[in-house]
């Protein structure tokens, strides 16, 4: 895969809130290198932008599909959109 760098944002949808969602996310993120955030929606979905290299995107790509134990993932919604430059990967309010 290309290391090349990329930013996604999207959402995720099922059972992603009060399942530690947000803290595994960002633990993962941190783990693959990314920057960016996640925040819980007002409709019960995930909001997440990610940037990095490519794989490491893939990897979290993955990961998001099933979550944390407890989350019980539907649908997961990425689009590449342009690298803000965040410095780390942060929960956002």
């Amino acid at each position: 895969m290309s290391s090349e760098n990329k930013a996604l944002t999207g959402r995720i949808r099922g059972v992603v809130q009060g399942v530690c969602f947000r803290a595994e996310t960002r633990r993962e993120a941190r783990r693959l290198g990314l920057r960016g955030w996640v925040r819980n929606s007002a409709d019960g979905d995930v909001e997440i932008l990610m940037a990095g290299q490519a794989q490491a995107l893939a990897a979290m790509q993955h990961w998001l599909q099933t979550g944390p134990e407890l989350a019980r993932v539907t649908a997961v919604e990425l689009h590449e959109c342009e690298d803000p430059g965040e410095p780390g990967f942060e929960i956002r309010s």
